[in-house]
C-alpha cells in the first residue's frame, strides 16, 4: 500500500481560552476551545467516547440495533460510514453548507495477520464547505490504514479519527441524546485553507431507516445495510476562512450506515436527499440507478413534526417508503468543467409525503475523490419546494455514478 496521502501543509490552530478535549489523544487545543458557551467543551466531567463495549460480529442481517454498541465501527462487514451534512446561518439565507464524511473499509487482509503494518482496514474521509454566497466550493480528503495513532473506527461508541479530523460522540443529558463533536482543519483544492469546528446536539430520537434499521438496497435478499439518521440536530460552529473567524448556528443530519453489499452489480450509482423540513420533520428519499437512468430500487422515510428533545418516547409518527412509491425525476442539468460529467441539479422527488422538487442552492458541488476513495461525485446544500415553490425545508442531495460507476473504497 501506498503511504497514507496527506492533502495540504499542516496547520496549527489558534490557541483558544478553554480545556482541550478530555481524554481525546490530541496534543493541542481545538477551535472547540474557542466556543466557551458550547455544552460539550464546558460540561463538568465530559469524557471521550471508549472502546469498552465488547464488540460482537454480527454482520448485517435483520436484528434490533443496539445502543450505544451500533454508535461505533463495526469491522466485520466490508463498507461503513458516518455522514454528516447540515448549513450554517438562517433557514431563509444560509450562508454556509458543509459535509463530512467518514469511511471504513475492510480489506481482503485477514484481520489476524501477525503484522501491525498488515492494511486490515482503512479509514477515507471527506470535507467540505459549500460558499453559497460566493458560489463556491472548498473541499479536502484523507486516507489511511488504521492504526498507528493515524487512524481509527473505534467500537462500542462513536469515535472516528484521521490525523487530525475527528469525529466522537458522548451521552447527552437526557435519555437517547448524543452531542457530537467535529473538527477540519483542510487545505481547500478550490480555495483558500479553512478550518471549521462544530459540535451537534440531537434535538430528536434516533430515526431507524427501512425496517427498524434494516435496510434494503436492491433486489436480492442480502443487498442491505444497517442504517439509522439523526436529523434536526442544533449545531454551533466556529468557521475560520480568508481571515475571518465567525461564529455560526445551523442545521444538520447525520447518517451512519454499514453494509456487506450496497450496489447491485446492474446499478452505476444512486440519487439520495436527507431533508431536515422547516416543521420539524425530516424527509429521506433514495434511489439506485441503472446506467439508462431507470431505477433499480428506491426507498427512504418521512418522520412527522415533533417537539420531542431526544427522549424515546416522541409521538412523531415515521412512515417508511416501499421501492414503488418513490420516483426521480430529472428538471434541469449542469455540466462540470471539470470532468464534464453532467448531474440533474433540479430535481421532482414523488413520494407518499407529496411531490417536491429539490433544487440546488447553486451548481457547483461536485466532489474529486480521486485521491482517496477513487471516484467523483455531486454532494451539495440543495432546498425543498412544494407544490406552491415555497421552501419548505433545507437538506443535501447527492448523486453518484455520474461520471463512471460509483467505485466503492
Amino acid at each position: 500500500m501506498a503511504p497514507p496521502r496527506s492533502h495540504g501543509p499542516t496547520r496549527t490552530p489558534p490557541t483558544p481560552p478553554g480545556d482541550a478535549w478530555p481524554g481525546a489523544g490530541l496534543s493541542r487545543r481545538g477551535l472547540l476551545g474557542a466556543l466557551p458557551a458550547l455544552a460539550w467543551s464546558g460540561a463538568a466531567g465530559a469524557a471521550a467516547p471508549t472502546a469498552s463495549t465488547p464488540f460482537e460480529p454480527r454482520g448485517v442481517a435483520p436484528r434490533p440495533l443496539v445502543f450505544p454498541a451500533d454508535f461505533g465501527a463495526h469491522p466485520d462487514t466490508r463498507i461503513e460510514w458516518w455522514y454528516v451534512t447540515g448549513w450554517l446561518g438562517t433557514a431563509e439565507a444560509p450562508r454556509y453548507g458543509f459535509q463530512l464524511t467518514f469511511f471504513r473499509s475492510r480489506t481482503e487482509v485477514d484481520a489476524r495477520h501477525p503484522s501491525a503494518f498488515a492494511a486490515t482496514q482503512l479509514l477515507f474521509a471527506h470535507a467540505a464547505l459549500s460558499d453559497v454566497g460566493q458560489r463556491r466550493q472548498h473541499h479536502d480528503q484523507r486516507m489511511a490504514r488504521a492504526g498507528f495513532g493515524l487512524a481509527q473506527a473505534a467500537v462500542g461508541d462513536t469515535d472516528v479519527r484521521l490525523r487530525d479530523w475527528p469525529l466522537q460522540r458522548r451521552a447527552g443529558a437526557a435519555g437517547t441524546s448524543s452531542i457530537y463533536r467535529a473538527e477540519l482543519l483542510a487545505g481547500s483544492h478550490a480555495g483558500p485553507a479553512w478550518q471549521l469546528a462544530l459540535q451537534l446536539a440531537t434535538t430528536q430520537p434516533l430515526l431507524l431507516q427501512g425496517d427498524a434499521g434494516y435496510s434494503r438496497k436492491g433486489p436480492q435478499p442480502g443487498q442491505a445495510s444497517h442504517y439509522y439518521s439523526q436529523p434536526q440536530l442544533d449545531v454551533a460552529a466556529r468557521l475560520q476562512i480568508d481571515g475571518r473567524s465567525l461564529d455560526l448556528a445551523g442545521r444538520a443530519w447525520l447518517d451512519h450506515e454499514w453494509s456487506n453489499s450496497v450496489l447491485d452489480p446492474s446499478a452505476v450509482g444512486w440519487d439520495w436527499i436527507g431533508i431536515n423540513l422547516f416543521d420539524g420533520g425530516a424527509l429521506t428519499a433514495f434511489r439506485l440507478r441503472r446506467a439508462d437512468g431507470s431505477t433499480l430500487w428506491a426507498g427512504g422515510s418521512l418522520r412527522g413534526p415533533t417537539g420531542s428533545t431526544g427522549a424515546t418516547g416522541s409521538t412523531a409518527e415515521t412512515r417508511s417508503f416501499k421501492p414503488d412509491e418513490v420516483r426521480f425525476t430529472p428538471l434541469q442539468r449542469w455540466s462540470s468543467p471539470a470532468t464534464a460529467a453532467t448531474y440533474p441539479v433540479l430535481w421532482q422527488v414523488d413520494t407518499p409525503a407529496g411531490r417536491h422538487r429539490v433544487r440546488a442552492l447553486f451548481e457547483a458541488q461536485e466532489l474529486d475523490s480521486r485521491a482517496s476513495t477513487g471516484t467523483v461525485y455531486w454532494e451539495g446544500l440543495s432546498e425543498l419546494l412544494d407544490a406552491q415553490g415555497r421552501r419548505i425545508g433545507l437538506g443535501y442531495l447527492e448523486m453518484t455514478g455520474y461520471a463512471g460507476r460509483l467505485a466503492m473504497p
